[in-house]
């Protein structure tokens, strides 16, 4: 099947270097793109500098490379991109939208990760403040691909979230949305820790007047700790020689079948192949995966 009006993307963020559960989020979206004949782009999602680990991005970029995950197009840095995200900024608070928030990490404590509204009404000046997206009190909901009818009480669950931070640092939920409907992407693959998140970007999304891309969120390995696969907790890097032998470990993960011919195939063989007989219907219908039952 050619759908040339697939576009899917891949999004790391630079503040260390892949490791498994990366790959399998990485090999998903390339499957699914290329198995419908439709572009990969891939982004840098850089928006944090205190975080960006020294040379993660050339990093990101040769292991890809290695693995065969080979983009389509220009590599997109988040932070060439603030302009964009602080015209919407600027354009939201200036419809009553959104609002500068001077609350502590401190005073929030002991909200559930809700924000309870307190600079909702104050009118504080943006200076030396982060700026929130009011949030109506309605549900959002989706059908993700893999793990079905998802749904979020926005006003209940969420409450008022920043799109610019107190440091001047834009955030995540904003510029992903901002980036995907400029990129033209049509569908997200990606793990399923942000399943939580989709909510909020749908509601920017239409708020924006944005299209609305599918979405698959494929499960997130995790070790046997409960901790997902991240650089907070030292996962290994993806070695540079294991490139085989962890595609066939990662297309497992996701309930794939593996050629019988694999011992021995280069990268480009086994996702050739694999790109043939991408199902997605066959990726497990679950949140997490232990990283333990995949060797």
């Amino acid at each position: 099947m050619n759908n040339s009006s697939y576009i899917g993307r891949f999004a790391p963020t630079p503040s260390g270097h892949l490791h498994f559960g990366s790959l399998v989020a990485a090999l998903a979206s390339w499957l699914d793109a290329r198995a419908l004949g439709g572009r990969w782009l891939l982004r840098m999602e850089d928006l944090d500098p205190p975080r960006e680990v020294p040379g993660a991005q050339a990093g990101i970029l040769q292991t890809l490379e290695r693995y065969g995950l080979h983009w389509d197009g220009e590599i997109v840095r988040q932070s060439e991109r603030h302009a964009a995200y602080l015209q919407v900024v600027e354009r939201l608070q200036q419809q009553g939208l959104a609002y500068a928030c001077i609350c502590s990490r401190k005073q929030l404590e002991g909200q559930g990760g809700v924000y309870p509204g307190t600079c909702r009404d104050a009118r504080h000046a943006s200076e030396d403040a982060a700026i929130r997206l009011r949030v109506p009190q309605l549900e959002y909901r989706f059908v993700d691909r893999v793990q079905g009818e998802f749904s979020q009480h926005l006003g209940r669950d969420v409450g008022d979230f920043v799109i610019r931070r107190r440091d001047g640092l834009f955030a995540y939920q904003l510029a992903v949305v901002l980036d995907d409907a400029w990129q033209g992407v049509t569908d997200i693959v990606r793990g399923a820790d942000l399943l939580d998140s989709t909510p909020r970007q749908l509601y920017l999304q239409e708020l924006l007047g944005l299209p609305q891309p599918r979405y698959l969120h494929v499960p997130l390995i995790i070790q046997p700790d409960g901790h997902k696969l991240g650089k907070s907790y030292r996962s290994p890097p993806l070695a540079a020689g294991q490139a085989s032998p962890l595609l066939l470990r990662a297309l497992r993960a996701l309930g794939q079948s593996t050629p019988d011919a694999a011992e021995g195939a280069a990268p480009e063989e086994l996702l050739a192949w694999a790109a043939r007989h991408w199902d997605a219907g066959r990726i497990p219908r679950c949140r997490t995966l232990a990283e333990a039952q995949l060797r």
